[in-house]
């Protein structure tokens, strides 16, 4: 019998399988036993590239086009993801026919040929043998990073205190909306974003479901953000922000609930996110939630 003592009473144990009631025995009727190590998440089974997969689908391209399994994007230079070929899978063509052909769409919409690997993959080490270098020297790898929509809701829950996001501005609380396209004052603290708001807003609100929290003070001015889209029961958080006159009040936390319930009403049950692994308060944040790391990747530029 395969499962988790609950509980030790001579002259009997309970053991709770993963499937069916509990189970009482005698514990004179036990030959032996050894423990065994819980099986992996089924979420950290998914493979790099379906993972990555899933994500192009939170975070669609202005233009977006097919290279066998690779996938070109451009999005007139706002983000890297959306600027870059996604290059998992094999490309259809011999690799250097391949690479001719992502550096001519690249020079094409006049942007730099950059391709997203992960890292450690085969496509990296094939890439960095055709001469492709990092695209930022020294810069740090981002990690994807995966989670229940469930245990981290229970988590947000037993958190205890945290700003009441429905208690009155005016009385020194905060105001929460959530949005399904991203206002002005959404897009203000982003500069990226602000160099090209129509192509940005096409990225923002290109999935079928997506949501824009604010949250909002006394003044009436954003203090605090975030972005989730929801695709094939796995959401994708994106854009959490907190103004830096606001940080270390809590809200950071209040916008993870508010994307976490806005996902969890749609049916989703994993959550992701990317953030760069130099971005030590975003880490431990996501952390103390419930977040780890499926896998990292990076960007190489073409020689």
């Amino acid at each position: 019998l395969l499962g988790l003592m609950t509980a030790w009473e001579p002259p009997t144990t309970t053991v709770r399988p993963e499937a069916g009631e509990p189970v009482v025995i005698a514990l004179g009727d036990i030959v032996s036993g050894k423990p065994v190590p819980p099986r992996p998440s089924a979420r950290l089974r998914v493979t790099a590239q379906e993972a990555e997969r899933r994500a192009l689908l939170g975070w669609p391209a202005a233009v977006s086009e097919p290279l066998g399994e690779w996938v070109l994007r451009a999005s007139g230079g706002f983000t890297s993801r959306a600027n870059s070929v996604l290059v998992v899978g094999p490309p259809g063509l011999p690799s250097a026919v391949a690479l001719d052909h992502v550096v001519s769409f690249y020079d094409a919409h006049r942007l730099p040929a950059w391709a997203q690997v992960v890292v450690g993959s085969k496509p990296q080490a094939a890439l960095e043998s055709a001469g492709w270098v990092a695209a930022r020297p020294g810069g740090a790898d981002t990690c994807f990073q995966i989670a229940s929509v469930a245990q981290v809701a229970r988590v947000l829950r037993g958190l205890g205190r945290r700003p009441d996001p429905h208690r009155d501005p005016g009385e020194g609380g905060w105001s929460v909306t959530v949005a399904p396209g991203a206002s002005d004052a959404w897009l203000a603290p982003d500069d990226r974003a602000l160099r090209d708001p129509d192509t940005a807003r096409s990225v923002l609100e290109g999935p079928d479901q997506v949501g824009f929290v604010s949250v909002t003070g006394a003044q009436g001015g954003l203090v605090a953000k975030g972005r989730v889209s929801h695709a094939d029961d796995w959401a994708g958080i994106t854009d959490v922000w907190v103004s830096p006159d606001h940080r270390r009040q809590g809200l950071a936390l209040v916008v993870m609930e508010e994307l976490l319930t806005w996902s969890a009403e749609r049916g989703a049950r994993t959550a992701y996110l990317q953030t760069r692994g130099d971005n030590r308060a975003a880490l431990a944040l996501y952390a103390l939630l419930g977040f780890v790391t499926h896998h990292e990747y990076r960007y190489l530029a073409a020689p």
